[in-house]
């Protein structure tokens, strides 16, 4: 406590008058009073801490549940219980596009002509569309090979040559026949430490994207409907809240939680692979901002699927699925992580010519005869070729210019 100023404290040499003294002590002892400590009161105490557990509760609620962005993981030493991440699980469904499918236009009937040619004689039908087949049903000029993907595209590539895709041939018409086929379009960068993370955990993450890749979208069982053994080993176990998701999926699809959304499967009592699977897209390495050891492997690829009927028949209709997979990578020194396994931080996808109808776990392709038994669309028009596009939407039914 502050020595107060009292008449025996006063300087003898003071030479101030004794009203100004005296105010000058009644000032003092009200400010020294004013700023003593004060006991808060029971009230105030209960008020306080009320306010506290409101806040404590509204910061759990607005985080449970939602996906991780980035930046929020904290660091902490490796010496954590086995199968610890800082991450939350990931909810693949939060952030989905929805499945598109080709709808025929007035086009449509230009199209259904050179259908029912093909039918008849395709070898002679072609030959008469431009810069299409010959008679032999070899291509009348040789396609150059695009070169390998470095960044979004500008634009949408130019109109193929006109063509009708058949067995034989099942990337006429389409901007696939110049694209690499199967697991060698899928190129990694060079691995380099990234953000903290050394160059052989950026390498580790790379390689497993890949291979999940490969195991959801190129592997011919899996395309036959058979379960992702492979994808589902890659992916880490401490993410068991999706690796349940995914599972559930593949025992029973439902419309909230529908398999096609991370691996690419038909049915094979419908529909069958009459050619290679072309494959467009990148993958890029980058330091996730604001927190040290941690990179982001992020991986955009364009999948298209020529399929025609079981049982015969000349048409072929193309699937074109593409994905976007995004895979943290960790500096071991600061966060634990599975060796061997991959972890998925979001998928997301567009799937075009389907029939639209979530739940059933396969991939339906249209073809010309199906055209009135599906929905009709109620989505904007999109070229699923075209990769300079978001993928960013709300869920719809939309239209494809061309597969």
């Amino acid at each position: 406590m502050a020595e107060q100023p009292s008449e025996e404290h006063r300087p003898e040499s003071s030479s101030l008058p004794d009203d100004v003294w005296e105010k000058f002590v009644q000032d003092s002892e009200r400010d020294i009073r004013a700023s003593a400590p004060k006991e808060p009161s029971a009230r105030a105490r209960m008020v306080t801490e009320r306010l506290r557990a409101m806040d404590e509760a509204q910061a759990r609620a607005s985080t449970d549940g939602k996906r991780r962005t980035g930046g929020k993981r904290k660091t902490a030493p490796p010496a954590r219980p086995d199968g610890w991440r800082a991450s939350p699980p990931l909810r693949v469904l939060e952030r989905r596009t929805s499945r598109r499918r080709r709808i025929w236009s007035v086009a449509g009937i230009a199209v259904a002509v050179a259908l029912a040619a093909v039918a008849v004689n395709p070898s002679a039908a072609l030959s008469w569309l431009p810069g299409g087949l010959g008679e032999d049903g070899t291509p009348a000029a040789g396609a150059t090979p695009l070169a390998p993907e470095t960044g979004p595209p500008g634009a949408a590539p130019s109109a193929a040559p006109a063509g009708t895709p058949t067995r034989a041939h099942p990337y006429a018409g389409s901007p696939a026949a110049r694209w690499e086929a199967g697991a060698d379009a899928i190129r990694l960068p060079e691995a380099k430490a990234v953000g903290g993370v050394p160059a052989d955990r950026i390498r580790a993450a790379l390689t497993g994207t890949k291979e999940f890749l490969v195991a959801a979208n190129l592997d011919p069982a899996v395309l036959r409907g058979e379960v992702p053994v492979k994808a589902l080993e890659l992916v880490d176990p401490a993410e068991k809240e999706y690796l349940d998701d995914l599972r559930d999926a593949l025992r029973e699809p439902t419309e909230q939680n529908d398999p096609v959304w991370a691996f690419t499967r038909f049915d094979p009592a419908e529909v069958e692979l009459v050619g290679e699977v072309r494959v467009r897209g990148r993958m890029t390495v980058e330091a996730v901002k604001g927190t040290a050891g941690q990179a982001m492997i992020k991986a955009d690829y364009t999948f298209v699927y020529p399929m025609a009927r079981v049982g015969g028949g000349d048409e072929v209709s193309r699937a074109v699925v593409r994905r976007t997979v995004e895979v943290e990578a960790v500096d071991p020194a600061r966060f634990q992580a599975a060796e061997g396994h991959i972890w998925i931080t979001d998928v997301d996808g567009e799937i075009s010519n389907d029939d639209c109808r979530d739940g059933d776990g396969v991939i339906r392709p249209q073809f010309f005869a199906d055209r009135h038994r599906s929905p009709e669309p109620t989505g904007p028009k999109r070229d699923p070729y075209d990769r300079g596009r978001s993928l960013d939407g709300a869920a719809d039914c939309g239209v494809v210019t061309r597969t």
